[in-house]
């Protein structure tokens, strides 16, 4: 049975180059035959691939002992850290996960649309897979599980590039992977990782591997997305910060509001989707601002304000023009008295990224025009800005949140990971 083993398959490769030359070859071609594989197909492939994480277990959380221990060592805080260990239940979940995204509906093959021409062509759009999928990705490894798996059910070859803090555990998942492929009759080398931690290796995979690379997905800090959007020479899908925003409209039910901020703020800090700016409009300010920003505050929150802010309560600090534009990844919010709509939406379009942005308010005409006007990926009307997840959409898992303008934007999940292609039907039609 065919396992993808790193040592031998590079062992005549005398330079990085030429072994990462080496997986990017090996992907394209795997991504042929990924294409052609039926969705039954890949659903048991996926099932072997859980099966076999189970299985190998043991190896998995020895691997992952290691890089724990290392990162101990070389002094990394708890919180990466507990983002680094696994155990047999967070192993079992990231199990779990692949299943789930096998029992997803086939994105391949959907006809997107179809129109028939005067002259009796019948055109369909119809979904393809994108080819090549390169992620690069830090300290979680239940990223190599679930990048893999997304890649896979959406008919694509996958190269995995792996922290170093997670590269033993990241090792040890995608060999198990490569062998639930092989027990499908799959191609092992549709999930690759790059068996080194030379930071060179990213650099190959941006310049695209000799056009093996067709998309590269960042999963990791802004130091990351910053080099990958810079330097890379395939598109990405990727956003860089999540300076997402509260916007408490006069129309907006305390109650409501109070819980979806607490919610967008303090469920969990740490995540892309959490909101860093709280914008109450003036019309409401007497009567909202002030039990917002205590409860804030009371949740153990720092809040930054404007004037206004600080005399609803003096354990409010100064907000700096830096911190309209802070992604705080912590339990700190800006907040703001802002005059009404408009002016919401100005400020969310000056300072935002682009990623999540919410309005409060029982009013559906300043509803419709928020979510018209502001220019998110993701634009929500009274719930939590912490819906910014592949899962809660429904699409079972994503490799990231993009933000850019082009093909995928918000949740990346499987149907994001294709593309689509024209099939023109005719009989026997010339052009005149």
């Amino acid at each position: 049975m065919p396992v993808l083993n790193l040592k031998s398959d590079f062992a005549g490769a005398e330079t990085l180059p030429e072994q990462m030359a080496a997986i990017g070859r090996r992907a394209r071609q795997a991504a042929r035959g990924m294409a052609l594989a039926s969705a039954q197909t890949k659903d048991e492939a996926l099932r072997r691939i859980a099966d076999r994480l189970r299985a190998d277990a043991d190896a998995i959380l020895r691997e992952n002992a290691r890089d724990v221990a290392a990162a101990r060592e070389a002094g990394q805080p708890e919180a990466l850290i507990d983002r680094l260990r696994l155990d047999a239940a967070r192993l079992s979940g990231i199990a779990g996960a692949v299943e789930k995204v096998g029992a997803l509906a086939d994105p391949v093959g959907r006809q997107l649309a179809a129109i028939e021409r005067p002259n009796g062509l019948l055109i369909e759009r119809v979904a393809v897979p994108l080819g090549v999928v390169g992620v690069i990705f830090e300290s979680r490894p239940n990223v190599t599980a679930d990048a893999g798996a997304l890649c896979l059910k959406a008919g694509n070859a996958a190269i995995l590039r792996a922290g170093s803090d997670s590269f033993r555990t990241s090792q040890a998942i995608a060999r198990a992977m490569a062998q639930g492929l092989a027990e499908a009759g799959l191609p092992a080398d549709a999930v690759q990782i790059v068996p080194t931690r030379d930071r060179a290796a990213v650099g190959l995979m941006l310049a695209g591997l000799d056009s093996c690379v067709d998309v590269i997905v960042p999963r990791g800090g802004r130091s990351l997305v910053e080099r990958v959007q810079a330097e890379a020479r395939v598109p990405v899908f990727a956003h860089l910060d999540g300076i997402n925003h509260v916007y408490v409209d006069r129309a907006a039910d305390l109650a409501m509001a109070r819980t979806v901020l607490l919610n967008s703020k303090m469920r969990r800090v740490g995540v892309c989707g959490a909101a860093e700016t709280l914008l109450v409009d003036r019309a409401c300010a007497g009567t909202h601002l002030q039990p917002l920003v205590v409860a804030l505050l009371e949740a153990g929150c720092a809040v930054r304000g404007d004037a206004e802010t600080r005399a609803a309560d003096p354990r409010v600090t100064p907000a700096s023009e830096a911190d309209w534009g802070t992604e705080y990844l912590d339990a700190v919010i800006a907040a703001k008295v802002v005059d009404g709509l408009d002016a919401a939406i100005a400020h969310i379009e000056t300072y935002g990224s682009h990623h999540t942005d919410a309005i409060v308010t029982a009013d559906e005409e300043a509803a419709r025009r928020f979510l018209a006007e502001v220019d998110s990926a993701i634009v929500v009307h009274n719930a939590s800005t912490q819906f910014a997840d592949g899962g809660e959409f429904g699409f079972g898992a994503e490799i990231g949140i993009a933000t850019g303008r082009m093909h995928a934007r918000g949740p990346v999940g499987v149907e994001q990971l294709t593309t689509f292609k024209y099939r023109v039907h005719g009989h026997g039609q010339t052009r005149p």
